[in-house]
């Protein structure tokens, strides 16, 4: 196991340098220049601070200081945060994306997993046919939508929660119920399919012929089973949550990492650009690495390629 997440660690630092440089050429491909928005500033101004930042290098030359930073650990200065620093601004902004990502990925995938799991045990009663609704309902609804329903009536009609912002556990509430129906529908689906699969397997019935209880077949050979599949696809999805999603961020005001990039990119404020990339990039691989592990802690009966058997 030792030796499968050190390789593990090894790839997944090419993989960020690989990012990292591809990244960086993209972003020089687009199209003017931090200043073009400062129409205070005259020509010469503008070439003190292009030249001030190194923008007026030849790329190569300001790919090679970007990487050297990179391997200290600096991300850069902010062009348009009066020169904060890259690794500050994501530190601030993080926290509001992963508490809200959290949150949305821990309760639908549990409620999800249920409700597949009720489906899957009566299938094709009433039940079944129910929960297959909620979770077509849950993937079709785009949460911006399900986002503004909630907050005119749980904010506006009942006074339940605050309809927007951000400060108190109250505030998360609307935005985490509006992030997790996508999770909650997809666990949900996955579930009752696989557990319709394992459950009509040989070695259930063998169980059952064992004389094993229901709840022990369905939960200690069934459900773990069927887990597999699900942990494969919630790993990316939990990235995408956790670093925050754009537009529920805007419509509930939250000062996450998702409203932050999209401003970078329209004053093409490349450091904080690269930042948020790389980031992106970074809880990606240790996702993906932390899913191999949990392979196994589901089903012992998977070993990982170059680990201990």
């Amino acid at each position: 196991m030792a030796r499968y997440i050190l390789r593990r660690i090894f790839y997944m630092a090419i993989t960020l340098f690989i990012i990292a440089s591809v990244s960086f050429f993209l972003m020089k491909m687009l199209p003017g220049s931090p200043l073009n928005a400062e129409d205070k500033l005259t020509e010469q101004q503008k070439e003190i601070v292009l030249e001030k930042y190194g923008l007026n290098d030849p790329v190569p030359v300001q790919y090679v200081s970007y990487l050297g930073g990179l391997v200290q650990g600096d991300l850069g200065l902010s062009f348009a945060s009066d020169n904060t620093p890259v690794s500050k601004i994501l530190m601030d902004r993080i926290g509001p994306s992963l508490q809200l990502g959290a949150q949305a990925l821990l309760v639908g995938t549990i409620l999800g997993i249920l409700l597949g799991l009720i489906s899957a045990i009566s299938h094709n009663g009433f039940l079944d046919y129910s929960s297959t609704i909620l979770a077509v309902l849950g993937t079709s609804i785009p949460s911006f939508v399900l986002a503004g329903m909630l907050q005119w009536y749980l904010a506006v009609e009942f006074e339940l929660f605050p309809v927007a912002l951000w400060g108190t556990f109250e505030h998360t509430v609307l935005p985490t119920i509006a992030l997790m129906i996508f999770p909650l529908a997809t666990a949900a689906r996955f579930t009752r399919t696989e557990m319709i699969e394992v459950m009509g397997s040989p070695y259930i019935t063998t169980a059952r012929a064992k004389g094993l209880t229901e709840y022990g077949i369905i939960f200690r050979h069934g459900l773990r089973n069927a887990l597999i599949p699900l942990v494969t696809v919630m790993g990316p999805m939990a990235v995408s949550l956790m670093t925050g999603t754009l537009v529920i961020e805007e419509i509930f005001a939250v000062p996450g990492i998702g409203e932050q990039f999209v401003k970078s990119v329209m004053v093409n404020d490349y450091p904080t650009i690269m930042g948020t990339t790389l980031l992106f990039a970074f809880l990606f691989v240790v996702i993906i690495l932390v899913i191999d592990i949990l392979y196994v802690l589901i089903d012992p009966r998977i070993r990982l390629t170059g680990g201990e058997s």
